[in-house]
């Protein structure tokens, strides 16, 4: 059985530069796009067209994958790995924007603006990236209902959690702050069990809400001391979501 990465990228054998021509090994890649929301529901023809187009590149972990303030060649997706949409504030400090999982697209604002890209955008891990030319991304959203919908959807959601992420940077308390970050990064899985999947370091955690490694350690072996959370590998369980909300909303402390 393969994994989700392996269901995306079949017969991988090497990675093309995004800002050239396609290496002659890349074209054995077969990338399964209706995997991608975005790209799920376009028609043969479209499908064709961006596969032609599509550009591959491999990131080590760290390494920089968009620069802010450089031009925008196009739409970006996440074929696998982690990804973390960065800023630098004037005294440079590094602030942690949100987090990109696979199957997802970044990068959509400067193609649409056309103008230079507003963040920068760091591997967590190694990733696989693929990036659609600016010509061809913007003839998919004129012309294709399915991917206009969804972008609509996704800069709806965006707008949404951009203004969630800016409520959790205003609150004071360090501690109330991880609980709601927590919240905010859980999902739902089958069984009602609620679940951090790919959770980010403590460092990353740190950087994207304001505060140091050590704190965000601390706050969370409490959490797991008490019994409301529990690792499990490279995802995070929370076993008392109820007791994870209250402390989120300030009712108790932990």
């Amino acid at each position: 059985m393969m994994s989700a990465a392996e269901e995306l990228i079949a017969g991988q054998n090497t990675a093309a530069d995004l800002s050239g021509a396609v290496d002659s090994n890349i074209r054995n890649i077969q990338i399964n796009l209706r995997n991608i929301p975005l790209l799920a529901n376009l028609s043969d023809e479209e499908m064709g067209n961006v596969k032609e187009n599509l550009r591959v590149k491999r990131f080590a972990r760290r390494e920089t994958v968009i620069q802010k303030g450089s031009p925008s060649d196009g739409l970006l997706f996440l074929l696998s790995g982690k990804l973390q949409v960065i800023d630098v504030t004037e005294d440079g400090r590094m602030i942690g924007l949100r987090m990109v999982s696979e199957g997802d697209f970044f990068g959509e604002i400067s193609v649409i603006q056309s103008s230079l890209r507003s963040a920068s955008v760091i591997a967590l891990s190694e990733v696989l990236v693929a990036l659609l030319p600016s010509k061809i991304t913007l003839h998919l959203f004129s012309h294709s209902p399915s991917v206009a919908q969804h972008m609509l959807q996704r800069l709806a959601a965006k707008i949404q959690q951009d203004s969630q992420f800016r409520s959790l940077l205003s609150i004071h308390n360090t501690s109330k702050r991880i609980f709601t970050f927590l919240e905010l990064m859980k999902e739902v899985k089958p069984g009602n069990l609620e679940v951090i999947e790919n959770l980010p370091t403590h460092q990353d955690i740190a950087n994207m809400i304001n505060t140091s490694r050590e704190t965000v350690t601390r706050t969370l072996l409490v959490l797991v001391q008490q019994g409301i959370v529990q690792k499990d590998m490279n995802r995070l369980i929370i076993r008392k979501p109820e007791a994870l909300q209250k402390l989120a909303l300030g009712d108790s402390a932990a």
